[in-house]
């Protein structure tokens, strides 16, 4: 994954009232720690930040040019949303060195097609991967091509990119094939679906619907007197 340089400035204003200061005016709150430095709060551009997310995802390589002169090379470690305006509200840089490995969890994509008459269960999304925190890799694949119902994709069946290696369990299930359910299934599972009766039924169940209930009394007749009758 190629870097995006991105240009920040310090940050001198903190809490709550300073962080939506700081967003009012187009930026993003951020703080970049690591390699046993005292973190630094600075404030990245909204739409250049969203940009280069867009780009490379949650692990986007960033060459930060701090308008003080300094520069820094960092990956986002924890991005804060705002879940009803879908904006950034602050974020963690973790600060990386060219050549130095680092943990990161990796998007895993599925490729082909299973069976006929399959459906896939994910079961994890994304693989913890260790590699170069300059070569790391957008996402990952495994192929699902043919897979029949019962069988399984596990992390051992990801390809990983030259230098990356796993960090979880190569027995992790990644995927999992099952069988499709049956018409008669989906039928059982909804419940009987009661048939709406023939005409001639219905008009049959009207007749003995009315055997033995009294009869409406003649036009002009009180009907009690055609009961006692």
């Amino acid at each position: 994954m190629s870097e995006v340089k991105i240009s920040a400035e310090p940050r001198t204003e903190f809490g709550k009232g300073g962080a939506r200061r700081t967003r009012r005016a187009g930026l993003v709150p951020a703080v970049l720690y690591g390699h046993g430095e005292k973190p630094k709060h600075i404030a990245l551009p909204a739409l250049e930040f969203a940009a280069a997310i867009r780009h490379g995802g949650a692990n986007q390589l960033l060459s930060i040019e701090i308008s003080d002169g300094t520069q820094a090379l960092a990956l986002p470690k924890a991005i804060q949303r705002d879940p009803v305006r879908d904006t950034f509200e602050h974020v963690d840089l973790l600060l990386v060195r060219r050549g130095e490995k680092v943990t990161v969890d990796v998007p895993v994509q599925l490729t082909g097609e299973p069976a006929r008459d399959t459906l896939v269960m994910h079961e994890h999304d994304t693989l913890s991967v260790l590699a170069d925190a300059t070569k790391l890799p957008e996402s990952l694949e495994a192929s699902i091509e043919g897979l029949e119902a019962g069988s399984q994709v596990t992390a051992a069946d990801v390809k990983l990119p030259s230098g990356a290696e796993l960090t979880v369990d190569a027995e992790t299930v990644v995927a999992v094939i099952t069988a499709a359910p049956t018409a008669e299934q989906l039928a059982a599972e909804g419940g009987e679906v009661e048939e709406e009766p023939a005409e001639g039924e219905e008009a049959a169940e009207g007749a003995e619907g009315a055997e033995g209930e009294p009869t409406a009394a003649a036009e002009g007749e009180p009907a009690e007197a055609n009961a006692e009758s």
